[in-house]
Parts: C-alpha cells; sequence; structure tokens
C-alpha cells in the first residue's frame, strides 16, 4: 500500500482534523484579522498541543478586537 504523503505546507493533518472536515481558513476568510484568528485558535484547539494555550491566543485576539471597537466608540 503506498505511503500517503502528508502536505505540511498547505494541508498538515490539524487543519482538518475538525469533526466536520472544515477547514478553519474556509470559515476564517469571512472576518477582520483578530476574529479570524480567535476563530482559528478556537476551532483548532488542542488539535496541535496545549488546548488551554490555544484557548487563551483565541482571548487574546478577541481581547484585542474588543479593544479595537471599543477605540472607535461603536458597540458592534
Amino acid at each position: 500500500m503506498p505511503k500517503k504523503t502528508i502536505d505540511a505546507v498547505n494541508h498538515p493533518p490539524h487543519y482538518t482534523a475538525h469533526p466536520s472536515g472544515i477547514e478553519a481558513i474556509q470559515i476564517t476568510e469571512h472576518y477582520n484579522f483578530c476574529m479570524g484568528n480567535a476563530i482559528k485558535y478556537i476551532w483548532r484547539a488542542g488539535l496541535k498541543g496545549d488546548a488551554v494555550q490555544d484557548l487563551e491566543k483565541a482571548a487574546w485576539y478577541l481581547n484585542r478586537e474588543i479593544a479595537r471597537i471599543k477605540s472607535e466608540g461603536k458597540k458592534s
């Protein structure tokens, strides 16, 4: 049986490990940078290592987005 080649650049295993089979980028590309990154870290939390660290990274991006919105005087 031929060995399956892993594409570590375009499709590493953790990119499609979500139970839906959807890659995070298919969702995140519809959001701004901070929101997209927060979603990405939540989507893939624990698939590459420490889930808590991934969620802390997501929180960091969410807090940055909240600060940006507040600085613009917006509520949404």
